[in-house]
């Protein structure tokens, strides 16, 4: 009998080829396509010489070649590509055969694509894997979502290949039905706009308020790596800032200052817009590329447009006191507005999401990996119905800590003229969110005397709306819509 594979991937870009050696590193056989065949061969006879892998030159045998029930891994560009080979492989496949997307792909899709393959008689999986090149090898973040009968026959593969913590608990678990896995995804992907964009603003200040050398900055950045912000992220940024090019001289100075994405931080934004979740921050981080992206634009405005002129002549150890409280509470901030996304969208679309459990899924093996997300972890343990991070008696405590030197911090980049779009949204956010009353009464007022949309009363029970006559002239008839 010929040789069978535990499970098939299609797709052998360099997350493709790396997950699959990953897989074969923990025991499994897998058979790999490629819709260009030559490089199913070109890793045969490289990277996977010698080793328990299956080519396949074709669908059919890369589908007659699995054990069943059939596990077909797809890692193809995003949108039309992963429908079409859906189509494809459907008619090879039988009754509980599993198609798994591992794309980076929009959850609206997925939970589209669920109820089509079940409708077929199969199962569906879509997985957000996180990591990069390096995870896909060595141990990335995966957060499946889907058909929950399928998740029984991936839980053994995924959970040996993905990252682990210090206890050994694997950065990988079911997520829930449909297109949550990808969402989770994406609201990682958001996170991660957030984070990026928190430190480049730290880095803007210190270079160009303070003044500081990349040397000086390189030790900044080290001492935070190993307190209260110790991430993958700033590890890296700390890295990024002592790496000097063949002429000795440091390659950040000359990369060009436009930022370029993928659009998943656009997709976190819009689902934001879409289930009214105030997700200040990430949209500010997607706005920040978008600016950085004008960059002819800028040059032009700098030599028209007047700002302060700045030179700092104050207390350096204090300013970074206060950008290192600032960066952890925006931090938080960030991650509880993520997190009020993800509920928002557990009640939208009846997802039961366990988000602990969410949070030590992030811990290994993806970019936004932290020792802060164990503390999530708890909080979540401590009050599974929590309505925002901030509240959480940890999260609570380290705001209180951080407020007055991220006020400061926030007060003296705006009176510089140094944009912290970020920074400053998490501290708008924080203060709007911790005040009982807004001014949107008036907002209220004013959508009734132009629109008659009708208000609530402080004085009556909620639920109940009324119109006012404003001018006099006007009727009873009232919007027959009422957008809270």
């Amino acid at each position: 009998m010929e040789k069978q594979a535990d499970i098939g991937l299609i797709g052998l870009a360099v997350m493709g080829e790396n997950l699959v050696l990953n897989m074969e590193s923990h025991g499994y056989t897998v058979a790999v396509y490629n819709r260009s065949v030559e490089k199913v061969d070109k890793f045969m006879a490289g990277r996977g010489k010698g080793k328990n892998f299956i080519g396949a030159h074709s669908l059919e045998a890369l589908i007659k070649s699995l054990k069943r029930p059939r596990k077909v891994m797809m890692l193809v560009k995003a949108g039309a590509p992963v429908d079409a080979f859906i189509e494809q492989i459907i008619p090879f496949l039988e009754a509980g055969d599993i198609i798994i997307d591992g794309g980076n792909t929009h959850y609206p899709d997925s939970n589209r694509r669920a109820k089509y393959v079940e409708s077929k008689g199969l199962l569906y999986i879509g997985t957000g894997v996180s990591g990069g090149e390096e995870g896909a090898l060595k141990g990335p973040s995966i957060m499946p979502g889907g058909s929950p009968a399928a998740w029984e026959h991936l839980k053994p593969i995924f959970q040996a290949i993905s990252a682990k913590v210090s206890d050994g608990s694997p950065c990988c678990d079911w997520v829930g039905k449909d297109g949550a896995g990808h969402f989770v995804k994406m609201v990682h992907n958001g996170i991660e706009y957030g984070d990026m964009q928190l430190i480049t603003e730290a880095y803007h200040l210190m270079k160009d308020l303070l003044g500081l050398s990349y040397a000086e900055m390189f030790e900044v950045l080290k001492n935070w790596n190993q307190g209260d912000l110790d991430s993958y992220l700033i590890e890296i940024t700390r890295d990024i800032l002592d790496y000097k090019d063949d002429q000795g001289e440091f390659l950040l100075e000359k990369i060009l200052d436009s930022a370029g994405q993928k659009g998943t931080g656009k997709w976190t934004s819009n689902s934001a817009l879409d289930l009214g979740v105030p997700l200040t921050l990430i949209n500010e981080s997607v706005f920040s590329r978008f600016l950085s992206s004008i960059k002819e634009e800028r040059v032009v405005a700098s030599k028209v447009l007047e700002g302060p002129q700045f030179e700092f002549k104050g207390d350096k150890k204090q300013f970074l006191e206060d950008l290192q409280n600032a960066l952890y509470a925006s931090k938080i901030v960030s991650y509880a507005q993520g997190y009020a996304l993800m509920l928002a969208a557990a009640k939208e679309y009846d997802w039961q999401l366990d988000y602990g459990s969410i949070a030590l899924m992030w811990r290994g093996g993806c970019i936004i990996r932290s020792a802060f997300l164990g503390k999530i972890t708890d909080a979540f343990k401590d009050t599974p119905d929590l309505n925002n991070l901030m509240l959480a008696p940890f999260f609570k405590e380290k705001l209180a800590k951080a407020q007055t030197g991220w006020r400061r911090l926030v007060s003296s980049a705006i009176l510089k003229g140094l944009p912290i779009p970020t920074m400053a949204a998490a501290l708008t956010y924080y203060d709007g969110y911790r005040c009982e009353r807004l001014p949107a009464n008036l907002v209220q007022a004013q959508r009734d005397y132009f629109g008659a949309h009708t208000y609530e009363r402080v004085d009556r029970p909620r639920g109940e709306f009324f119109h006012t006559d404003w001018t006099g002239r006007g009727g009873d008839t009232v919007s027959s819509t009422y957008n809270a």
